[in-house]
């Protein structure tokens, strides 16, 4: 795969030959930098997005052997923030956009979706009716074009029950939304299900092999240049929580809290309640 660009100064001007990176400004311990939202279907010429400002690094004409047209995606347009909106909107240079996408509802995700769609024009799609504008929603297996660039649908349930992945054949490469972050560790959160996140992470890890995925683009953190390795160690890791759990439950361990206390026991205590809610989810997987 060609272009793949990964900024040292951070996410924001992300991504490959067809994809790029969009930062959101909402950090914080959950969304890391921000949420990356996604554009599909054009050639980021120029180099990096400037960060913040987006005056820097244009779009450019979308493929510059002429392959693709005019038309685009938004993935995850990100929370309610009218600066990160509007910047997404200019940096479009007018380009249609064919559809609006959510990796899933959650609202750092999906907040900002209808004043977006409002702005460009664009129907959203989702797997949750309750987060669609249109008629149309999305599922596992189907595939949507921009152009003639095709984005496939994966279905992954697990961070939450209408997490899904995208895979993007021309370069190799996968959104994967929550499912997968660019740094640290996702959460299952409330509306998700531990031994769903298993089967997903087993899914995408056969599938990344399959297709020679080349990156992952998370909805969090930066680009993974070694999508084999990257889900690999989650895999590794849920395997290891679960392990530390039932330990700590035998040494005495009985709410969640008593089990934070000592397997998260070197994680920066602002982080607990985030642990915590990882902990119900998993003890919700062992005692199932």
């Amino acid at each position: 795969m060609s272009g793949l660009r990964i900024p040292l100064e951070g996410p924001d001007g992300a991504g490959t030959d067809h994809a790029l990176n969009l930062l959101a400004p909402n950090p914080s311990e959950m969304t890391l930098d921000g949420t990356n939202t996604w554009v599909i279907g054009l050639r980021a010429a120029g180099g990096p997005a400037g960060a913040g400002s987006g005056e820097s690094g244009s779009l450019g004409e979308a493929g510059e052997a002429g392959e693709f047209g005019e038309d685009v995606l938004v993935v995850d347009p990100g929370p309610d923030d009218d600066e990160h909106l509007a910047r997404v909107a200019k940096r479009l240079e007018g380009r249609r956009v064919v559809a609006i996408l959510l990796t899933h509802g959650h609202h750092d995700h999906s907040g900002g979706a209808a004043k977006f769609a409002g702005l460009v024009g664009a129907p959203v799609r989702a797997l949750d009716p309750a987060h669609r504008l249109g008629e149309e929603g999305l599922g596992d297996g189907d595939v949507i074009t921009a152009g003639e660039l095709e984005l496939h649908v994966v279905g992954t349930p697990g961070h939450s029950f209408d997490s899904l992945c995208f895979w993007l054949p021309r370069d190799r490469a996968i959104l994967t939304g929550d499912t997968v972050l660019g740094r640290g560790t996702t959460v299952i959160a409330p509306d998700g299900d531990l031994a769903d996140y298993l089967r997903s992470l087993d899914l995408l890890r056969a599938r990344a092999e399959r297709v020679g995925a080349e990156a992952l683009l998370p909805g969090h953190g930066p680009v993974l240049p070694d999508p084999i390795g990257a889900l690999d160690g989650y895999i590794a890791h849920r395997r290891r929580r679960l392990d530390q759990i039932r330990e700590a439950r035998r040494r005495g361990a009985a709410t969640p809290r008593e089990i934070v206390e000592i397997v998260y026991a070197d994680v920066d205590r602002s982080l607990w309640p985030a642990a915590e809610m990882s902990v119900r989810a998993q003890l919700a997987y062992l005692d199932g």
